[in-house]
């Protein structure tokens, strides 16, 4: 059963980064409504280095928050099948600085080829709580239509079957426990090359050397690592390498 569910299951991952390159090129209204959001990280900075902090904690902080943060990646990946084995895997990238050309391209794949939220499947790393809130919350503010698959904002846990969470499939129910996707990928014996970057590191990435490219090869990375992930955990075998392919 689960390897004919095997070719509609779209695995994927998000890169983000903040609206704004420095905390003082926000509005206004934005840098008190930072100020705010802030105030956890600032309660043990001393008064005359509070504005220097602001600004720190805005590069390490603000991508990861779909109202001060933007999408510049969206990987996703795809297994084939031949015979009930696996042929290939296949990779495609949505990146760039446009993020409304971004999520439009995106929704319309999942509305071309994934519009029955019974026969169609999103996996990620943490997607429940990451990815795909925060590329719905990207998709409402730039006016863009929710396809099935991310418009669940009104549903109950067990309407929302078609969203496989790998780092969920390793809790077993241990709400408390997170486990990275490099940790698990290296405990379950999954080969993987050296990081180039890694998620901390994506802002200034961007901000600073302005590499698409490169903050694409690392979303790539990670949703190939997550679909290894995906069928060891589900005790299957991993993909060669040969044959992942990359879309154009």
């Amino acid at each position: 059963m689960l390897t004919t569910t095997l070719p509609r299951i779209l695995f994927l991952d998000i890169e983000t980064v903040s609206t704004e390159k420095t905390y003082s090129e926000l509005s206004p209204v934005m840098q008190e409504l930072w100020e705010m959001k802030a105030k956890y990280w600032l309660q043990a900075v001393e008064a005359d280095k509070k504005a220097d902090a602001l600004q720190d904690i805005y590069l390490q902080k603000a991508g990861i928050y779909a109202e001060f943060g933007k999408i510049v990646c969206i990987s996703v990946g795809l297994i084939f099948l031949e015979d009930s084995n696996i042929h290939s895997f296949r990779l495609k990238s949505f990146s760039g600085d446009n993020e409304a050309e971004i999520l439009t391209n995106f929704a319309e794949l999942l509305e071309k080829y994934y519009p029955d939220i019974d026969n169609s499947y999103l996996c990620g790393h943490n997607i429940k709580e990451f990815d795909v809130p925060y590329i719905s919350r990207r998709m409402i503010i730039n006016k863009i239509t929710l396809p099935a698959l991310l418009n669940i904002s009104d549903k109950k846990p067990w309407e929302t079957k078609f969203l496989l969470d790998t780092l969920d499939m390793w809790k077993f129910g241990d709400y408390k426990h997170y486990t990275s996707l490099r940790l698990l990928a290296q405990i379950l014996g999954i080969p993987s090359p050296k990081d180039d970057i890694d998620g901390s590191e994506v802002g200034s990435v961007y901000w600073e050397e302005n590499d698409i490219e490169r903050i694409t090869a690392y979303c790539e990375k990670d949703v190939k690592t997550t679909a290894q992930v995906f069928l060891a955990l589900k005790g299957m075998d991993l993909i060669p390498d040969e044959k992942i392919i990359l879309s154009e």
